[in-house]
């Protein structure tokens, strides 16, 4: 996760935690902003606690879990790797799917702090040299 990217989520959310200070007394702004605020907070404290969304090594990969949690996935259990790529009107998105056995890993651009085909293949080359079983 790019650090400045981290940064202003938590301006942002630091400044939406001020506008519920200041505008207490209108209930209708309070209840918005205050909902606006807890998301807020709760996505920079999750960026925060778990800053790497995926690693890997030689023996697996290690993927964000839950909010902020990590799980350890063996190669063996690795079953696909994939770029999902979605065009609507004017919007491209671009998915890194992980599949397990017991689980399907999502991450975005966003989420890996790369391009998502870059990371891909790196993920091909690290279980390549790894694996004896060429990746799918």
């Amino acid at each position: 996760m790019p650090p400045g990217q981290v940064a202003v989520k938590c301006v942002a959310a630091a400044a939406v935690t001020a506008l519920v200070v200041l505008y207490r007394h209108d209930y209708q702004f309070l209840f918005l902003a205050a909902v606006a605020a807890v998301g807020l907070n709760g996505l920079a404290l999750r960026d925060l606690l778990a800053p790497v969304r995926l690693s890997a090594d030689g023996e697996g990969m290690t993927v964000v879990s839950g909010y902020a949690g990590h799980r350890h996935v063996p190669w063996r259990e690795v079953t696909s790797i994939r770029v999902d790529e979605r065009r609507r009107v004017l919007a491209r998105t671009r998915i890194l799917e992980i599949e397990t056995t017991d689980d399907l890993h999502l991450l975005s651009a966003f989420d890996l702090g790369a391009d998502v085909h870059d990371v891909a293949d790196e993920l091909y080359r690290i279980r390549a040299r790894t694996s004896p079983e060429p990746p799918r």
